[in-house]
Order: C-alpha cells, then structure tokens, then sequence
C-alpha cells in the first residue's frame, strides 16, 4: 500500500453516531522502515529533514507577520487608541474601562502595547491603579481574537473547523466569565488592587532588565520592514500636545540631546528661572536656562523610513501584506503538519499530548499543561503567537480541546509574567505602580484559573466552545457573526452608553441583563428539570421560527450569498458579452469593408491598374537580362 499523503487519509471511518469531539483515529499505512531500502530510507529522512525545516521557516514567518500586524494596527488607530486613553472621566467607570482596554487591544492587536500605555499614565499620575484595573482586565478579552481569527481559515472542513473554532474560542470563554466574576468583586471589594498593593509592599523589589528571547530572532526581519515609536501613542495618552503631530514610523535610530546654560529672553522677572539669574537690559528681561537640543545621528534602516506618505497609508499597505503572509503561512503549516503527522509519528505525538497520567496522578497532567503553556509563551513572548498555534493542531486532531484548555490558560500567564519582567525595567521612582500593574493582569489570570479549571463540573468554558463549536459547523456564518458581536459590536454598545452617563447605561443595561439571565435560566430549567416550568415554557416552540433557531437565518444567508455570486457572474457575463459584441462589431466591419471594397467598381479598376503596372514592370526586367 502507498504512504499516505496527508492525515484525512489516515482517518479512518467513523460510523454515522460517532461523537463529532472524539480525535480521528490515526491509522499507520506508511511502508515500514524495515521494508525500505537504502534509497528509500535516504529520501525518507531527507523528506522529513526538509519538512521540518520549511516548518520552521513558515512558523518564523507567521511570528514576524503578527508582528508587523501588530504594527500595522497601531499606524491605523494607535493615535485614536490614545485619544481614547486621555479621556479620564469616562475611566472612571469600570465597565467603560474594562470595554476600552477591549477596543484598545483590538486597535493596535497586542496587550503589551496596551498595557504599557496604561501603565505609562499610571505613571505619570494621570491614572490610578485603581481605575486601571478594569483596563488591564479588557486587554486580556482583548488579545484573544486572534486565534479566533485564526480558526476561520480553516472553515474548509466541516469537522476541522468545529474542533478549530472550539478550541479558539474556549480563551475567550474564561476571559469573558472571569471578566463576569472578577469585575463586580474587585469594584465591590478591591480585591485585585488590595493583594497586589500588600505583595508590592511587603517585598523590597529592585529594579531589573527585561529579557529579549525570541525578539532577538525576529527582529532581524522585523526591524528591517518597520520601526515604530511607540512614545507617540504614550504621548498622546498623557497629554503630550507636541506627540499629536509627529509620526509613528521611526525615523531617526541614534540621537544625542545636548542641554545647555543659554541667555533666553522671557517676558517678565516672574518667568525667570531664579532671581538671581535673572536681569533687565533696556526693555527685555533676560535670565539663564538650560536649553536642550537634538542632535540626529544615525537614521533607521527601515523600508519606509524615507517614505512621505501618512501614517495611515503606510498602516493598510503593512496590513495588507502581515495578512497574506499571515494566512499563507497558516494554511502552509497546516498542510505540513498534515504531511508531517502521520502514521507512527502521528499516534506517538498524539498519544503523548492527550495521555493523562495513570491514576491517582491524573489530575496533575493538566496542570503539566499549563506550565508548559506559560514557559512555551515565555519563549516567544505572546500568548497570541502560541495560542494561534496550537489552533491548527486542535482542528487537524492532533490535540483534544480539554488539552488545549489548560495549555491556553498557561499561554494566559506566560504573557504576564512577561508584563512583570518588563515593568521592573522601570525607573525607580514608577517602578511600584508599574509591577503593581503588571502583578494585576498576573493575578486576575491566576483568580480565573482557581475559578474555571481545578474542579470538573467549573470547567464551563469547554462546554460553551464545544457548544459554539457545533452552531458554526452547522451553520459557518455564524463564526462570523460571533467575532464581530463579541469583540466589536457589544464593546462599542456598552461604551455608547457609558458615554451617556451612568443613568442611561444602569437603566438599558440592567433590564437587558435581567432577560438574558432570565433566558439562561429557562434554557437550563427546559434541559434538566422540564417539569418544573409550564407547559408553554417547556420549549421556545410559542415564538416564531426564527426568534429561536438559526434555519431561518441561514437561508437568509443563503439567499444574499447566492444573489451576491449571482450579481457577480452577471456582470462577469455581461462583460464576456461585450467583448464579444465588440469583436463581433469589429469582424463585421472588416467583413463589410472588404466586402466594399470588392463591390465598388472603382476600387476594383484602381486594383487592376496597378495588377497591370506590376506585370509591366516584370516583362521590362526580364527583357533588360
């Protein structure tokens, strides 16, 4: 039998009523070693050598595309995300606080850039930690859709993407229900600010340097397309007015500021520096200041470091292109990984992540899982990196979603033990509020965990994405509507109404909370106990179809798509037809000029006058021979 090609042709077939969340048994249909000969085991390891290396060469590749991603993001709405900051009266409710640190994070696709701007204006006193809280816990909502975007590449297969999405999607579930839980207790409590004020001061914490792992790989390539200011988006945030008018894109690498004791003439003796320095000579007041000056060096070597163009310009050109390479190179590694994990290879490496250990020891596998979730996350200093990589693995099979759990809470961790190594970076003076910050976004993740994961029956968010997970199997818009709803719309709706005051947004929001609690109370009373509603309640079957199943809905869908396909065959068609009519139209008028040409006396009389010329001429050279 031939080796197989990809993992769907180890599959083997699963009888109709099989669970959809049961792993496909992989099959070993490839030659053995042992009945290949010296060729065939030379190009066999050759194979695999060249796979792996091309697999790390598109893993690269999708790092460096998330980077300048991120880049791009914050060329386009890095000033806005500022602006968005510097608002500190709506800061100070914590729900608008928890939805801009989700908006924010949408805006320039990273939590640390988010977060350093928050605590940039901590800081600087434009923030308490207090109200920066609720903000750090939005950047952690926040940095979760791109794994979820990830997924979507791979709606091809109906089964890989349920898995696929599932497993995405189970990061945002315990994101938004220790959001749930958390928010109200530390608003109630202070709970967070409280604990992390009591570590702060109990140890004596020196400052430190943060590590550069992965960055020192990816900076190669990325240095070389963009470098970006990000003193700017802080400037702005904190009120710098000189920040709103520079560029994003670094220009400059190396300079050198020079201050110096300079004469400067000042309006009157109270705008001198120090009585002493200061005197009057005819009718101006002089006094001595130290006056600093820039020198440029070196400039950056970057490729849009002499370019003109705006910020914004620059930013949807570099989105653009991260977004190709980024799904080109998610699609290519899912292929790889197909090729590459099959046969005994593939149920090793399947049987390694998915076994627990043997019993009473079970339950530590799990926690295994998420160490090895935050020292991997450590390593490449993004939970999006990680998260969005072990997305492909769940669709293809390779991983169960009750193993990608605990990996997606350690990715949770790794990111802020990052954040802590980071702010001990900071100056003596900020260094306090800083760690505390970052001992905030540490804590909040810790708190979910204790939450969501230790027992079984609290591990909701697994049954909620496997839940979602079978709606966008069924039905793939779904998938769509979920991402935009859940990351863009439903922020931007409770934003608007904290910005109408805290009246409007406890009198919408509230009665809408209590229908949804309600709702959820009836799906749950109609699965367990049906018995202890009426009978009209019993099911949803009293409101109209679509009110309360997605049939209706998907033909709707179904309908614009097929009218969209349709307009754009249409107009493919009818430009196929003027083609057509326009050669058609110039055929015709060859034909008839040739046609007239024959048929018009005198153009057939010129034509035989020159026939004659012609033969004329020949008789008269032959005759000279």
């Amino acid at each position: 039998m031939a080796a197989a090609h990809s993992t769907v042709a180890l599959i083997e077939g699963e009888p109709e009523d099989a669970d959809p969340w049961d792993l496909p048994e992989l099959k070993d249909t490839a030659v053995p070693w042992s009945a290949l000969d010296t060729r065939g085991k030379v190009l066999r390891v050759s194979l695999s050598v060249g796979k792996a290396i091309l697999l790390l060469g598109f893993l690269y590749m999708f790092i460096c595309s998330l980077d300048i991603l991120s880049s791009a993001f914050q060329l386009v709405g890095g000033k806005a995300a500022g602006d968005i900051f510097q608002d500190n009266s709506v800061l100070s409710n914590p729900l608008a606080g928890l939805v801009i640190g989700v908006l924010v994070t949408l805006l320039v696709q990273s939590s640390s850039t988010s977060s350093s701007i928050v605590v940039s204006m901590v800081s600087s006193g434009l923030l308490t930690v207090q109200l920066a809280v609720p903000i750090i816990m939005g950047t952690n909502i926040g940095t979760s859709v791109t794994n979820t975007l990830v997924a979507m590449t791979q709606a091809g297969d109906r089964n890989t993407f349920r898995r696929a999405f599932a497993g995405a999607t189970v990061h945002d579930f315990f994101n938004w229900l220790s959001v749930l839980v958390l928010l109200p207790l530390e608003v109630a409590t202070g709970y967070l600010y409280t604990v992390t004020k009591l570590i702060i001061d109990s140890f004596n914490i020196q400052s430190g340097e943060a590590p550069d792992l992965l960055n020192v790989i990816t900076d190669v390539l990325t240095e070389s397309i963009i470098q970006l200011d990000e003193s700017v988006i802080s400037g702005i945030a904190t009120g710098d007015p000189a920040a709103r008018n520079k560029s994003l894109i670094k220009k400059w690498c190396q300079t050198f500021t020079n201050a110096t004791l300079m004469n400067v003439t000042v309006p009157g003796p109270e705008n001198c520096t120090s009585p002493s320095l200061c005197w009057v000579e005819g009718n101006h007041t002089i006094t001595l200041k130290n006056v600093s000056e820039t020198y440029y060096i070196q400039k950056c070597k970057h490729l849009f470091v002499n370019v003109t163009l705006p910020d914004l310009a620059v930013g949807l050109i570099l989105l653009a292109l991260s977004l190709l390479v980024l799904c080109s190179c998610l699609v290519l590694i899912v292929k790889l990984l197909n090729s590459m994990l099959k046969g005994q290879v593939a149920v090793v490496i399947k049987k390694i992540l998915n076994t627990d250990f043997p019993f009473p020891f079970g339950w530590v596998t799990g926690y295994i899982a998420i160490v090895v979730g935050a020292g991997m996350t450590f390593i490449v200093q993004s939970s999006s990196v990680f998260t969005s990589a072990i997305t492909p693995l769940v669709g293809i099979g390779v991983i169960s979603i009750e193993r990608a759990y605990p990996l997606s809470l350690g990715a949770n961790i790794g990111t802020t033990t990052t954040a802590i190594l980071a702010a001990m970076a900071s100056p003596g003076d900020t260094l306090a509020n800083a760690l505390q910050i970052a001992l905030v976004h540490f804590l909040f993740n810790i708190s979910g965990i204790i939450l969501w994961y230790p027992i079984p029956f609290t591990r909701i968010p697994i049954r909620l994405a496997k839940g979602l997970g079978n709606i966008t199997a069924s039905y793939r818009w779904f998938a769509a509507v979920y991402i935009v709803c859940c990351f863009f719309v439903f922020p931007l709706f409770v934003f608007s109404l904290s910005l109408a005051g805290w009246q409007v947004l406890v009198g919408v929001g509230v009665p809408l909370l209590v229908v949804l609690i309600v709702i959820v109370a009836i799906n749950l009373l109609q699965r367990r106990r049906p018995g202890c509603l009426p009978s009209c309640l019993r099911s949803w079957d009293f409101l109209p179809l679509w009110a309360h199943s997605l049939a209706p809905w998907d033909g709707v869908v179904a309908v614009i798509t097929a009218k969209c396909c349709c307009c754009c065959k249409c107009c493919q068609v009818a430009t196929d037809a003027q083609e057509h009519t326009d050669k058609d139209s110039v055929g015709k008028k060859e034909r008839e000029h040739v046609v007239e040409m024959y048929d018009n006396p005198a153009m057939n009389a010129e034509q035989e006058v020159e026939n004659e010329k012609k033969i004329d001429l020949m008789i008269l050279k032959s005759t000279q021979l």
